[in-house]
């Protein structure tokens, strides 16, 4: 019996635990590294920084609902219809509500919509109306783009190709960030999704199938999130 269980559950034993608790560590600390490095490369201090990261990570288990959505939909039902004491089923269509829970995600949407309100208040602070008004632009741009390779999926979400944002971002940072490439390229990478990919297709989100849609669902690991993390640190 011993010599089975060694042969069926060979993974399980203290090095190989040991490995992907290292593996784990290690990746945890490359990506919160490149996170803290993208929030420097906007200005934000390193205190700064940390909190908001710390936030983010904690946000990513907290989820506040902001809309329900209710439809109908036909379905099939059976009932039991008695002949000469012989019960004999019988299809029929009926229609059922569906609710959809329309939820904001703390870690994945919350934390980096701060940020943005952020870096866009300090442009009007101070005075930079043509950065600002090249960032709004930029934004409009990524959200038409995103829009346009977003599909909503049914019992899935919204999905659209992961670095088409944060390349999009990038090209936008470059050719609209007068002199700022690195605020252009988050701002339009975060919002682009947020605005084309989920709040542009709102109205579709109640056929998705699903009890609650979570925007920022993924937190840190979330299109919204990570869109303009990958950006500032490809420009």
């Amino acid at each position: 019996m011993s010599n089975a269980r060694r042969f069926l559950f060979p993974p399980l034993n203290w090095p190989f635990l040991l490995l992907i608790t290292f593996i784990f560590v290690l990746v945890f600390l490359l990506f919160s590294s490149a996170v803290l490095m993208a929030f420097g490369r906007l200005g934000l201090p390193p205190g700064v920084a940390v909190t908001l990261f710390a936030f983010a990570l904690i946000g990513s288990f907290i989820n506040i609902p902001i809309a329900e959505e209710v439809i109908y939909e036909p379905v099939i039902s059976v009932r039991e219809v008695g002949f000469f004491g012989i019960l004999y089923p019988i299809p029929y269509f009926d229609w059922e509500e569906r609710k959809t829970i329309i939820a904001v995600n703390v870690g994945g949407a919350l934390v980096p919509l701060s940020i943005v309100l952020y870096e866009l208040f300090r442009l009007i602070y101070l005075g930079n109306y043509n950065l600002l008004a090249n960032t709004l632009l930029a934004v409009f741009i990524a959200s038409l783009l995103s829009n346009a390779v977003a599909r909503p999926i049914r019992g899935l979400g919204i999905a659209m190709p992961s670095l088409f944002p944060p390349l999009v971002a990038v090209l936008l940072g470059w050719l609209l960030g007068d002199g700022n490439p690195t605020l252009v390229a988050y701002v339009s990478g975060t919002l682009g999704v947020l605005i084309g990919a989920d709040l542009m297709n709102w109205g579709k989100i109640k056929h998705l199938g699903a009890p609650m849609v979570s925007i920022g669902g993924a937190g840190t690991f979330d299109g919204i999130f990570l869109a303009g993390i990958i950006a500032v640190l490809l420009v």
